[in-house]
């Protein structure tokens, strides 16, 4: 299994548009591209320097040769629709992460 997971720092001016975009547009228009299992978001849980507010989102994928199909066949269009709504208010990273394990515990408690 590997992750896609892409770091936004996001301008506190349209942090509330931006949530909600991603939240009902963008994660599912990424999940409809057939391309990944699931997506989780999180937010980061630190203060930057710079200001505005920082989330992540996970995307799963079974290879990287899915992971390289969407880059070629879907990321453009994509990451352009972000650029048209909210450019110059964010600053995003992306990262490829490859699953070694997966460990859960018997005892978790919320």
């Amino acid at each position: 299994m590997y992750i896609y997971n892409v770091t936004t720092n996001i301008d506190e001016a349209v942090q509330a548009e931006w949530l909600q975009w991603m939240k009902v547009k963008h994660i599912p228009d990424m999940l409809a591209t057939g391309k990944f299992n699931n997506a989780k978001m999180s937010q980061v849980m630190i203060e930057e320097e710079m200001g505005g507010a920082t989330y992540s989102v996970q995307y799963t994928t079974d290879s990287i040769e899915t992971l390289q199909e969407y880059y070629k066949e879907d990321a453009p269009r994509l990451r352009d629709e972000s650029m048209r709504l909210f450019s110059g208010k964010f600053v995003a990273f992306r990262t490829e992460l490859k699953v070694i394990s997966e460990q859960f515990s018997m005892s978790f408690k919320n």
